[in-house]
């Protein structure tokens, strides 16, 4: 079994309401229009949901340190939203730059009293200490990272939760992984991780007053 970041694991929410959807939308073969509960996500059109939701792991990732520690949870693109207005997301043409850390984690504190750090220079190693000490990161990899046998195309450009670690693997709870596959504790070997990994993250630690705090 995996050093858990705490004595429980870590629940699991997609940056799709539909988790068993991923797969689908993610290929191309599923529209995210079409998933039929996107209301719950709080966004005001299904154009709105489409357009957040391809752009929502950081958003994912946050609801699933707010479920662990606090028991709470809020509609994805209501949090991205929120986000956005405190400067988590900057508006460029048709899309976004972001998520932008440094904002980000300002926010998350201001928001909800939870303690975030950026982190520039992270290692396997230090992500591994990290979870084992009972912190969640939020650390960057490229998509691809839900399979991670096969090539690595890039580094960076999408959120997972490092949830837990062992001696050779971290456990991923991936926001855009595949049902049944790779989205909750997925295992990715160290020098798989490593592939993918662009060396940057944000340290989410468990607010006062919390169980693991």
């Amino acid at each position: 079994m995996p050093e858990k970041s705490d004595a429980g694991p870590v629940p699991y929410h997609a940056q799709w309401v539909s988790a068993d959807l991923v797969e689908s939308i993610v290929l191309g073969t599923t529209s995210a229009r079409d998933d039929p509960r996107w209301r719950e996500s709080g966004a005001e059109s299904r154009d709105d949901y489409d357009f957040w939701s391809w752009r929502s792991c950081g958003m994912a990732c946050l609801n699933m340190a707010l479920d662990h520690w606090l028991g709470v949870t809020l509609p994805t693109v209501v949090l991205a939203k929120r986000c956005m207005a405190a400067g988590g997301y900057v508006p460029k043409g048709e899309g976004l730059v972001g998520l932008i850390y440094q904002p980000f984690t300002e926010w998350v504190w201001e928001e909800f009293r939870l303690p975030a750090e950026v982190h520039t220079e992270l290692s396997v190693e230090s992500l591994r200490h990290a979870v084992v000490q009972g912190h969640l990161v939020m650390a960057s990899v490229h998509p691809d990272i839900r399979r991670p046998a096969r090539r690595a195309p890039g580094r960076g450009g999408h959120l997972v939760l490092v949830v837990g670690a062992d001696d050779t693997h971290l456990y991923l709870n991936n926001p855009s992984g595949f049902a049944g596959e790779s989205q909750s504790y997925a295992p990715v070997a160290f020098d798989d991780f490593t592939r993918f990994f662009a060396g940057r993250g944000i340290l989410l630690s468990p607010p006062e007053g919390s169980a693991s705090s």
